[in-house]
């Protein structure tokens, strides 16, 4: 199990690594006050499905390439919203049009955002 500096230090490779591939409105929410699921969800949106498949990719590369376990994933890379469980980091990689409808930072308007 990691530790609350552990699941951070992921996010925020997370977080570079959706950046590094231009995902837009790139957010990190510290859920772990109200909620078990997990520490942090990263939240972001890319513009078609094509970026949205090269943000979970390099997400996927750079989890890798720091020897992380490969997060379970929910959705198609081609769908219009993916969601990577890494445990105490949650990643949501929405199109612009579902990231608007479904709003998780509504949602989770009490957590705490993470700025880098």
């Amino acid at each position: 199990m990691s530790t609350h500096v552990e699941a951070l230090k992921k996010a925020e490779l997370i977080y570079k690594a959706l950046e590094e591939k231009k995902g837009e409105n790139i957010k990190i929410l510290e859920i772990g006050q109200v909620s078990v699921i997990a520490d942090y969800f990263v939240i972001a949106n890319g513009n078609n499905p094509s970026q949205i498949t090269a943000l979970v990719d390099s997400v996927e590369e750079i989890l890798e390439k720091n020897k992380i376990p490969a997060p379970r994933i929910e959705g198609h890379q081609n769908s219009s919203w993916v969601l990577m469980d890494c445990g105490d980091v949650i990643i949501h990689v929405f199109s612009k049009e579902d990231r608007e409808f479904y709003n998780l930072e509504r949602m989770w308007a009490d957590c705490k955002e993470v700025i880098f």
